[in-house]
């Protein structure tokens, strides 16, 4: 095959799987809507997937500062607490940002 076919082929296939997953959900909508793991799936992983996300970023900044992890560690508890009591998550996560910013320029 010659190098054009040949990514030419890797372009086709490549579109093919794209156009096939992203085709899933509709295809098998009825199943994904009845199935119980699908909803048991559906209320963890959001929240499995930002817990992974904060541990990653906090022990990478952690790892970057020299004072320790104390002002990741006052942010999050501040989100956590904050997320708790009144379930409001704009209200969460703008604080907690706004608290670290201002953890990190002290």
């Amino acid at each position: 095959m010659t190098e054009t076919g040949y990514v030419l082929t890797v372009i086709g296939v490549m579109a093919a799987i794209t156009l096939g997953l992203r085709a899933l959900p509709f295809i098998g909508g009825h199943w994904l809507r009845r199935h119980p793991l699908v909803h048991k799936l559906g209320d963890s992983l959001p929240l499995s997937i930002m817990v992974l996300l904060l541990v990653d970023t906090v022990a990478g900044q952690a790892r970057g500062n020299p004072y320790g992890p104390w002002q990741e560690i006052a942010a999050v508890a501040l989100v956590v607490l904050l997320q708790w009591r009144t379930r409001q998550t704009l209200l969460s996560i703008v604080a907690g940002t706004a608290a670290y910013m201002v953890l990190r320029a002290l």
